[in-house]
């Protein structure tokens, strides 16, 4: 395998072995906190080795990652309204609605697990939704709107929802995310980009 990525078959044993895993993690978490989840329990209820999870995944954290990104194609599509303010709003809505779900913090605590291990098939699938991001930017500027940065989205849209459900505060009212999106849109980074 060239560059430590992982290669993944697209059907047969594989796949079927790839959706018992993901659907045993995506019960598991749903019922309670996914840090008391275990490869073991994971494994059991999917009818599988452990050593196949090892082997695929190389950590409970990066499985988990692996599993909520998946969820969120599905659950959480980049949306594309036809504008970069109306993709970016409904954006944020489907984030705030997917955090604030039972085991909505899944995501987060994965991501914050994987930033500590090795190697780039762990964080790959965080790349792939992060090049979702981008497509959905690169739409709006092939659409002659003004550039947006992806780190514009992570500073001002997604940082505060993430900040707000993880301290508690809440209050991710629809004006809020509103908010969210204008001071993404006002940024000044942004506006530099629009300058130039």
């Amino acid at each position: 395998m060239a560059g430590g990525e992982i290669r993944r078959r697209t059907g047969g044993r594989s796949a079927r072995v790839v959706a018992a895993v993901h659907d045993a993690v995506n019960d598991i978490v749903a019922q309670r906190n996914p840090r008391e989840v275990t490869v073991a329990e994971i494994a059991e209820r999917a009818g599988v080795n452990p050593t196949s999870i090892y082997r695929r995944w190389g950590t409970l954290e990066a499985l988990v990652l692996d599993v909520e990104v998946a969820r969120l194609e599905v659950n959480s599509p980049i949306p594309d309204t036809g504008t970069l303010r109306g993709d970016l709003l409904a954006f944020a809505a489907n984030v705030a609605k997917d955090i604030t779900r039972p085991g909505g913090l899944a995501f987060l605590q994965a991501v914050i697990g994987v930033r500590e291990e090795t190697g780039p098939q762990r964080i790959a699938p965080l790349r792939e939704r992060g090049a979702q991001i981008q497509a959905m930017l690169d739409r709006a500027r092939d659409r002659g709107e003004p550039a947006l940065d992806q780190t514009d989205v992570y500073d001002y849209i997604l940082a505060p929802i993430y900040v707000r459900t993880l301290f508690g505060v809440g209050g991710l009212t629809k004006a809020r995310l509103a908010a969210f999106v204008e001071r993404a849109l006002d940024s000044e980074d942004h506006q530099k980009r629009i300058l130039k």
